[in-house]
C-alpha cells in the first residue's frame, strides 16, 4: 500500500459533513461496489486511500482521504464500538494495545 495520510486510531474530521470519527481500517483505494459508488453523493476519486471510520453518533462511514483532516480537539469520539476496539486513548489518539 502506498503512503496514507492517516492511520488506524487517528481521530479525524470530515471537511464537508463536519463530523468527527476514528479510523478503524485503511484501504489503498475505494473497494466499494460500483453501485455504492454511484450512490455516493460526492463521488471522490476512487484511486486514493479510503478509510472506514467510526463516526460520532454511532454511525460507520467509508471516506476518501481528500475529505478528511486530523481532528485537533483532543477529545474522545462518542461511538459505542470505540472502547471495545481501542482500549487506550492518549493525547488525542486511539491505540489498539494498552501501554505497559
Amino acid at each position: 500500500m502506498g503512503a496514507t495520510q492517516y492511520t488506524i486510531g487517528d481521530v479525524i474530521h470530515h471537511r464537508r459533513y463536519d463530523y468527527r470519527g476514528v479510523v478503524v481500517t485503511v484501504e489503498p483505494n475505494c473497494s466499494a461496489s460500483d453501485d455504492w459508488y454511484v450512490k455516493n453523493m460526492t463521488q471522490p476519486k476512487r484511486d486514493q486511500p479510503w478509510y472506514h471510520v467510526l463516526a460520532e453518533g454511532g454511525r460507520e462511514t467509508y471516506v476518501a482521504e481528500e475529505n478528511l483532516e486530523l481532528d485537533m480537539t483532543g477529545a474522545r469520539v462518542e461511538h459505542p464500538s470505540v472502547d471495545r476496539l481501542f482500549p487506550t486513548f492518549y493525547e488525542g489518539r486511539y491505540y489498539q494495545d494498552c501501554f505497559n
